[in-house]
């Protein structure tokens, strides 16, 4: 008998999986076939015969049929809250096999509203690479579609296509009706063809923005999408005009106790040369840890300040002070602080900050974490591991072109991001996404990156030194992305104790064809001893049927 069974043995379990393969990934990455949960936590892990001793006449049996069980997936960073104020508005063209299937789902969304309603779709441009076409929309397509609706296409944050009724609502004739730095696309006649470029982020402003019931809606239509797929958690990072004000849908789900997905939420500085007020206001109502188990503040970033957010270069030493003088106040209070970086050449700075605050207020037990740096170098990521710096990696390379092998910087792409030699060094790493603006969510489409490194089109963009095992790439995906949370002790693997957090998985993960990760979904998922989702055979066991 197992310890977990030994010690559980005179109580009996709420519920019992057996017959199955259980991956634990514990220390040992041991593989076991039956687990047990008891009050939302995992009481026992271990053979079939052990663990179906604890069931009683009360006991949820459920047979694996020798499915595989993972602990529950966790995206270390991710925009969940701004991507689910708007699921259940826009048109997802995630998922989709070609452009004529993409459009088919306007078509399906124009027939289900009414005339004159928005349709809009934003999507990473890595979605494009897996359509067969392999190109954008045109405007007569989206007409097409969609002729008695303004339909708006955006991808990423860099270009976006707007038909005729679209621009007629938006009182868009020429470059002077769009905000700086946007422009109409024009043909060889010089007549607008409905795209406009240039950054977007402030031209999507102008677009109708979803009720607050609706941005409910989003928020659990959002989740349960990413309880399909096997998520139970995310660490979300703030990001682009995700204001507190756009926490509310979020904490309104909280509240009523219809959370599906556990939260580690992050706040960013929104006003450029406020960000240090605008943190003290924060911490004024919410403390590091504030909130539960389903949700809680994780301390500042990823953005901790305008002028050192995503820079090039040397940044000015007044930039570097005012940064410094933010995170030093963040070590000092105990606050976990993200940080987006983008590349290695500038890191020193970043680091040497870090560093100097590390010297007053020891950050090591913090959890702070550097987000992307895809071309981390064996000396950044050993400063990385001297300091206790966690680094949150995300599917960035697979977004990638294949142009990107005909730079002078082919040789270092291949090995972007570094995730062997950084596990090696012994830094903790995090898997995630970064979605959904600008990459997919499906956790199973950057566990298949992870293992072959080719990009959406299926160009190898990473060579065969950085790609991890199997096993090794699943523990970024659930202790290692528990960890900047400070929920490693009680997520992340199956242990008993930890709360049960589990997904049965459509496809072993451990010995289907690589080819074939990225297809994997949950059959069945589960938070806290509680059936989120449920497909198939399991379908009816979903809370709430």
């Amino acid at each position: 008998m197992t310890a977990g069974a030994s010690m559980a043995s005179a109580q009996v379990a709420d519920t019992v999986l057996f017959n199955g393969k259980v991956l634990t990934v514990d220390q040992q990455f041991s593989t076991r076939s039956a687990v047990a949960v008891r009050e939302g936590r995992i009481m026992a892990v271990g053979s079939d015969a052990d663990v179906r001793k604890l069931a009683g006449p009360s006991t949820r049996t459920i047979d694996l049929q020798g499915r595989t069980v993972i602990p529950g997936l966790i995206d270390s960073h991710l925009h969940a809250t701004r991507a689910a104020l708007s699921f259940s508005t826009e048109v997802n063209w995630i998922g989709a096999a070609s452009l004529a299937d993409a459009l088919g789902r306007v078509r399906e969304a124009a027939s289900k509203v009414k005339p004159g309603a928005w349709l809009i779709v934003v999507t990473p441009p890595a979605t494009l690479d897996t359509f067969r076409e392999r190109r954008r929309p045109r405007q007569d397509e989206l007409v097409a579609a969609a002729p008695n609706n303004p339909v708006y296409v955006q991808l990423a944050y860099g270009w976006a296509m707007l038909t005729p009724l679209a621009m007629k609502t938006l009182n868009i004739n020429t470059d002077a009706d769009l905000p700086k730095g946007n422009k109409l696309e024009r043909d060889a006649a010089g007549k607008p063809t409905g795209a406009i470029t240039g950054n977007l982020v402030e031209f999507f402003e102008r677009l109708p923005k979803p009720t607050f019931n609706e941005q409910v809606a989003g928020t659990k239509l959002f989740f349960r999408e990413l309880n399909r797929l096997g998520l139970t958690g995310v660490g979300d990072p703030g990001g682009n005009n995700v204001t507190p004000r756009e926490y509310q849908a979020l904490f309104k789900v909280w509240r009523d106790g219809q959370l599906t997905v556990r939260v580690a939420y992050s706040l960013c500085g929104m006003t450029d040369g406020s960000e240090f007020d605008e943190y003290r206001n924060y911490l004024a109502m919410m403390p590091q840890g504030f909130g539960d188990e389903m949700l809680h503040f994780n301390g500042i970033g990823e953005r901790i300040t305008w002028a050192m957010n995503g820079i090039n270069g040397t940044p000015p030493e007044a930039d570097k002070e005012k940064y410094y003088q933010i995170v030093r106040w963040a070590a000092e209070r105990g606050l976990a602080v993200t940080m987006h970086w983008n590349s290695d050449d500038n890191v020193d700075h970043l680091l040497g900050i870090w560093e100097r605050v590390n010297r007053e207020f020891p950050i090591g037990s913090l959890r702070w974490t550097i987000a992307h740096l895809n071309d981390a170098s064996p000396q950044t990521l050993q400063r990385m591991k001297t300091l206790g710096i966690g680094w949150t990696v995300q599917d960035a390379r697979y977004n990638s072109g294949d142009e990107v092998l005909k730079t002078e910087e082919a040789n270092d792409v291949m090995r972007q991001p570094p995730v062997v030699t950084g596990h090696k060094i012994g830094v903790v790493i995090g898997a995630g996404t970064d979605a959904h603006r600008v990459s997919t969510y499906n956790p199973f489409t950057v566990l298949q990156w992870l293992l072959d490194g080719k990009n959406a089109g299926g160009t190898v963009l990473r060579g065969p030194a950085e790609i991890p095992s199997r096993a090794d790439a699943l523990r970024f995906y659930t202790i290692g992305s528990a960890w900047p949370a400070h929920d490693d002790d009680v997520r992340g693997s199956l242990e008993v104790g930890k709360l049960a957090d589990l997904a049965v998985l459509s496809k072993d993960f451990m010995t289907v064809p690589v080819s074939e990760v990225g297809g994997i979904e949950s059959v069945l998922t589960m938070v806290g001893g509680k059936v989120v989702y449920g497909a198939g055979p399991y379908k009816e066991l979903e809370s709430g049927r």
